[in-house]
């Protein structure tokens, strides 16, 4: 099945509207990915496939390959006869897929630096002025949305579509807890100074220094759980 020549704009998509023919289980993917990042199909819950089918407008058929999908990426899990059940993600499943990505990001900022065009520089540049408005401004949603822009750019210049592939896809599985933890003033400045480096090595196009800077980059991320927490404990979304 070429999943990857699906093409589709999901940028005006409801819940309500029904999906196309020609779109179906592609599409399907799409929406029920968005519902578990935010929140509305909860970690451990069985996917309501009737309901879906009756919300998107398809048969089960495009569902359940939907799901197949979303299962090979992560985001559910399917049970034999009993459909397919929201994926709970632990701290250790955090942990490991965040140590995969800063490996991923760390290669991307060797590669971008070989790669990336004076105009990307201006744009990442532009992206992290934006970003340091809203951490002055204490505005951590819009903060959020413009790290992971940055992040995504840089990965995107690295021109290498495999390494883009699996690091969009691990991606998806963490971004609402990447992007959306409570972060202390102290914390969020040497986040903010971290970013100030990527810039710095960016433009003197130093491979080396941007690929250990993004290695570093994600080592913090789970500072915020207590350490007595198990590593199978599961994370609230």
């Amino acid at each position: 099945m070429a999943i990857a020549l699906m093409m589709f704009d999901h940028n005006d998509l409801s819940d309500m509207d029904k999906i196309r023919q020609g779109s179906l289980y592609g599409e399907a993917a799409q929406r029920i990915r968005a519902m578990i990042n935010e929140g509305r199909l909860e970690p451990g819950i069985r996917v309501p496939e009737k309901q879906l089918c009756e919300q998107f407008g398809i048969s089960r058929t495009p569902l359940r390959e939907a799901l197949k999908v979303l299962a090979s990426e992560g985001f559910v899990e399917l049970l034999p006869n009993r459909g397919a059940r929201v994926v709970k993600l632990t701290r250790r499943m955090l942990e490991d897929t965040l140590d995969v990505m800063s490996s991923l990001e760390g290669l991307s900022g060797e590669l971008a630096c070989r790669h990336v065009s004076s105009e990307e520089i201006e744009t990442i540049r532009a992206l992290h002025q934006k970003m340091l408005e809203h951490y002055q401004q204490g505005d951590l949603a819009a903060y959020f949305d413009v790290n992971r822009r940055i992040h995504e750019t840089l990965v995107a210049a690295a021109r290498n579509q495999v390494l883009f592939d699996m690091y969009q896809n691990l991606n998806e599985r963490v971004r609402r807890f990447r992007f959306s933890a409570e972060m202390t003033p102290e914390r969020w400045a040497v986040v903010v100074d971290e970013h100030e480096q990527m810039i710095d090595a960016l433009q003197d196009r130093d491979g080396a220094r941007l690929g250990a800077i993004l290695r570093g980059h994600l080592s913090h991320k789970l500072d915020f759980f207590a350490d007595d927490h198990d590593d199978d404990t599961e994370l609230a979304s």
